[in-house]
């Protein structure tokens, strides 16, 4: 397509040539959580490397994989990539498997879809994937409020190749307009029978049927500890168009993933937070969040207490115990920690990093 023709497009779909992506973090950018993670797999669902990419394992597989936040420079624009690598074949596929990475919408911001009215728009996939070896694999749109599930198929090369998918509108289920998850979009890179062995839905919405989910033609991502996927530019938008990637700064995106999960990390003598005294062996203090969380968040520290310290007039004290609570707030968190000995009830104090392993994660993913 041209660049007149593309431009032509969006006005003629009245899409804003701004904020077209409902995917974030579709450049592959953020990676709080680390670069690369090992023995991955099993059954189980959470996040790994890319920031708001969920990782879905389901079922008694063998299979492993890892997953690493790749340096690319065979694709302009494009400096980063999700890459997932076999390192446990499994060539046995029980009934219940089921292998792939998602992306989870809250309803809120979901609703420019109209989905459930008589003017529901369509929707286009669009992204960049390579692999090993020639795949097909199942892209699926699902709509968690409703039950009704639309996928269809896409081929992997050896080459980067940007795949588009156009999905119809939907009038049937509308989405909540809430904070919760509504819609998701599912990659799906292996499956058993029971994800497979009905009639595919192939481009058309239905209510969700397991068996209707997944084609039987997908290929087994754990065939070979040679497979490889790499993925890139995921763009979701309004339209029947897929446009060119809308980028954005990786400031803009680091905040838009803060929303769900925030990392800090404290080198030595950092201030964490400033608190005060509860008794003699206790104290408070508040962790401010770096944005609004989509709500009420989790919260972490690092694996030893020994990387931080309490300070409080001319005494020094090594926490025995720390808790994070966000006392149902999305804007800070409250720390506690203990400690023996005694201080000034009262008194005030504030935390401190010791050496380079501190850090607090707070988490708030759907």
């Amino acid at each position: 397509m041209s660049k007149a023709a593309e431009l032509a497009a969006l006005i003629g779909s009245q899409t804003a040539l701004s904020n077209r992506n409902l995917i974030i973090n579709g450049a592959m950018q953020i990676a709080q959580r680390g670069t690369s993670f090992a023995g991955l797999g099993g059954n189980a669902e959470a996040y790994y490397a890319i920031d708001r990419i969920k990782h879905l394992s389901g079922g008694t597989s063998a299979g492993r994989y890892t997953a690493t936040q790749e340096a690319i420079t065979d694709l302009a624009g494009f400096p980063t990539a999700l890459k997932l690598a076999c390192t446990t074949a499994d060539t046995s596929i029980a009934a219940g498997e089921f292998f792939g990475i998602s992306h989870y919408f809250e309803g809120q911001n979901v609703q420019r879809i109209q989905k459930g009215y008589s003017t529901a728009k369509s929707l286009t996939l669009s992204f960049y994937v390579k692999g090993n070896a020639s795949a097909t694999y199942t892209a699926e749109l699902k709509d968690t409020d409703n039950s009704r599930i639309n996928g269809q198929i896409f081929n992997v090369t050896t080459s980067w190749t940007r795949v588009e998918l156009t999905y119809p509108a939907d009038t049937t289920g509308k989405l909540n307009n809430d904070n919760a998850l509504s819609f998701a979009l599912n990659l799906y890179l292996h499956a058993g029978s029971t994800y497979t062995g009905g009639t595919f839905t192939n481009g058309t919405w239905a209510s969700e049927v397991q068996a209707n989910r997944i084609s039987s033609s997908n290929t087994s991502f754990y065939d070979s500890t040679n497979r490889t996927f790499f993925i890139t530019g995921i763009q979701l938008e309004v339209g029947e168009v897929a446009t060119p990637f809308e980028h954005e700064s990786y400031a803009a995106t680091l905040q838009k993933c803060q929303r769900y999960f925030q990392k800090r990390v404290f080198t030595d003598a950092d201030a964490i937070w400033v608190g005060a005294n509860f008794n003699a062996t206790s104290a408070y203090g508040v962790i401010e969040h770096i944005v609004t969380m989509r709500a009420e968040p989790s919260g972490a520290y690092s694996g030893t207490l020994a990387d931080y310290k309490y300070y409080s007039a001319a005494n020094t004290k090594t926490p025995s115990t720390m808790t994070i609570n966000s006392r149902n707030s999305e804007n800070s968190s409250e720390t506690h920690i203990d400690w023996s000995g005694d201080l000034n009830s009262g008194g005030a104090g504030w935390l401190r990093a010791v050496g380079t392993n501190a850090f607090v994660q707070l988490e708030a993913e759907l």
